[in-house]
């Protein structure tokens, strides 16, 4: 797919790390985007530092999602691009023993659904919104939409503390090949990406030591990855045809130990 001014994208989470990066590099080959994300004050300032279109939306509500989708619509017309960055996680240990009392705790079910929620469902309900409107266009060199959603490396290597968000990491891979089968006779790709150790605002909060331990780890380069690097792959899997149902690790070949 040729991305230029005539292409309409839409990513969520696009108000910081790499979903900012990914609405910079799309809005820097001249797409026009819409700004999906659950921050209000960092979605518009977002918005008016790329010139792209914002949409306050809460990917684990419905309501949310439709009226966002109705925003960027009226704006900007129906997408051909959705670039899926919104999720997030928690680090709770599947049981813990209390120091003092001796008792084991829980992982609080509700704390994994809503891990899971966030990182798997938020991301299905926005694919299948997207789809919908997509599958109405008139094909374009063949297709009319490319997707392309993020999952982590966690879902392979997932530590000590990682069962809620590399169960839901993973669900975004294992989704990944079913819905490229069911959008094929729509002419829409799907693939994901799986990142690794990204210089993102919520990295920068391990400070500069905790930082450069862990970018001593990777192998090649020995270094945190770019917001950039992930905007890069995005764009290459959008513009080649023959990238579909594919989930590609991006992490300077790191493997996640233990802990």
């Amino acid at each position: 797919m040729k991305i230029d001014g005539s292409i309409s994208a839409i990513v969520t989470g696009g108000a910081s790390g790499l979903g900012l990066a990914t609405v910079k590099a799309l809005r820097a080959a001249g797409a026009r985007v819409a700004i999906f994300d659950f921050n209000p004050e960092a979605g518009a300032a977002a918005a008016a530092e790329t010139g792209s279109v914002f949409a306050a939306a809460n990917v684990m509500d419905e309501d949310s999602l439709d009226a966002a989708f109705a925003t960027a619509r009226a704006a900007n017309g129906v997408a051909r691009i959705l670039v899926a960055c919104a999720g997030g996680g928690n680090a709770i240990p599947t049981i813990r023993k209390n120091k003092e009392t001796g008792a084991f705790m829980r992982f609080p079910t509700a704390e994994f659904a809503r891990a899971v929620t966030l990182n798997v469902v938020g991301t299905f309900a926005t694919v299948t919104r997207f789809a919908a409107e997509a599958a109405g266009l008139e094909p374009v060199d063949g297709e009319r939409g490319a997707i392309v959603t993020t999952a982590s490396i966690a879902a392979q290597d997932g530590q000590q503390g990682q069962a809620a968000y590399a169960a839901g990491k993973a669900a975004i891979i294992g989704m990944t090949l079913p819905i490229a089968r069911d959008l094929s006779r729509f002419g829409i790709r799907i693939n994901t990406i799986l990142p690794g150790v990204f210089d993102t605002p919520m990295m920068r909060q391990m400070g500069d030591e905790g930082r450069a331990a862990l970018a001593a780890t990777i192998p090649f380069p020995k270094r945190m990855g770019m917001p950039e690097e992930y905007a890069s792959l995005v764009l290459e899997l959008c513009r080649n045809g023959y990238f579909n149902a594919e989930a590609i690790r991006l992490d300077g070949a790191i493997r996640f130990a233990q802990r």
